[in-house]
């Protein structure tokens, strides 16, 4: 009997997005190839199907606001393996496909005896979109670690290498995230360690560890720190729609920071990307400006956490998207601040 290979690519039409969001708002797709296979890409984007002129990559919907829907197809990619490609005893690569589950993958590390992600435990989403955003959280950037990340090029079709040096990482950004959706992620490669130093100076850590009792932390205990901190400040999107921190912090100069932090005392205030530059922390900004905790019908800002934008229910993208460009306003006029967003925002500009 002859056997059937399975189909390398599914395509939905008008597909509903609201479970593929993790602020859960209403959208619809004209079309959704999710792909199974990585190499069937390039067959993909010549399917007479498929309005590859206007595909966008969509990876677990935890950086996005569907501001509307979106005018063209989306991709998803469904493979989510996890291994060891390189080891010489002490310095391990491992190699996680575009479609696994990031949080999964710092677990998976960890169960391997690898240190570097515990950092990085529990933020939402995909290995696929660690790279494009250059995630990090408490003291840690993905970037640090990226050997190689494998990429389709939509432009030449082309599947594509490349080193970390390459990716130009910054904060909170990467050339994938500066050219949207000509890349297609499909596979990140990251050097981590058996006996990895842990990061304990970022605020809470070392804290969260003392009530833990430990005193001797390994790498998994970090990350067990790092899990209680994060779903104690973080609302958890299971229960009310959010996409975790909605703005960046903001660096500005030196001489500004300063400025600053001597007209609002507690302002916190961190190096920025260079000796002339310093970190605002966006939360305290915000929260001074009174939005902690707001409501305007199902739009608001956490009560946990005043970065988090939430959808209490029935809030539309366009609804939080106005909610955000009123605390931008408020930060600009009290502060002289500009705040960017985080995630992308999908029909609509900032």
């Amino acid at each position: 009997m002859k056997r059937t290979m399975p189909a390398p690519w599914t395509l939905i039409p008008d597909a509903d997005l609201s479970a593929r969001n993790t602020f859960g708002v209403a959208a619809r797709a004209p079309l959704l190839a999710e792909v199974h296979d990585p190499a069937a890409l390039p067959g993909l984007f010549t399917d007479p199907r498929f309005d590859a002129g206007r595909a966008m990559v969509l990876g677990g919907g935890s950086n996005l606001l569907f501001a509307a829907d979106p005018d063209g197809p989306l991709v998803a990619l469904a493979a989510g393996g996890m291994r060891i490609v390189g080891d010489d005893g002490r310095n391990v690569v491992v190699r996680f496909d575009a479609g696994a589950s990031w949080h999964g993958c710092v677990m998976w590390s960890l169960a391997q005896g690898l240190g570097g992600l515990e950092n990085l435990a529990l933020i939402p989403g995909t290995a696929g979109a660690a790279p494009i955003q250059n995630i990090g959280a408490y003291g840690v950037e993905v970037g640090e670690h990226v050997v190689a990340v494998e990429a389709f090029d939509t432009r030449s079709r082309a599947m594509l290498r490349f080193t970390g040096d390459e990716c130009g990482f910054a904060y909170r950004d990467s050339r994938f995230k500066r050219e949207p959706d000509r890349y297609i992620v499909t596979a990140v490669e990251l050097a981590l360690s058996r006996d990895a130093e842990p990061r304990l100076d970022y605020a809470g850590i070392r804290d969260e560890l003392a009530a833990m009792g430990v005193d001797a932390p390994t790498p998994a205990l970090v990350a067990e720190a790092v899990v209680r901190l994060r779903r104690r400040k973080l609302p958890d999107p299971a229960v009310v729609g959010n996409a975790g921190s909605f703005f960046k912090n903001p660096i500005v100069p030196a001489p500004v920071a300063q400025a600053l932090a001597a007209g609002h005392p507690g302002l916190p205030v961190y190096r920025g990307d260079g000796e002339g530059t310093r970190k605002l922390s966006a939360a305290w900004l915000i929260e001074a400006c009174g939005w902690k905790g707001y409501r305007d019908g199902d739009a608001g800002v956490s009560a946990q956490h005043a970065l988090v934008l939430v959808n209490h229910g029935g809030a539309t993208g366009a609804q939080l998207l106005a909610l955000a460009r009123r605390i931008a306003a408020s930060v600009q006029e009290r502060f002289g601040v500009p705040l960017e967003p985080e995630p992308r925002i999908v029909g609509a500009s900032w």
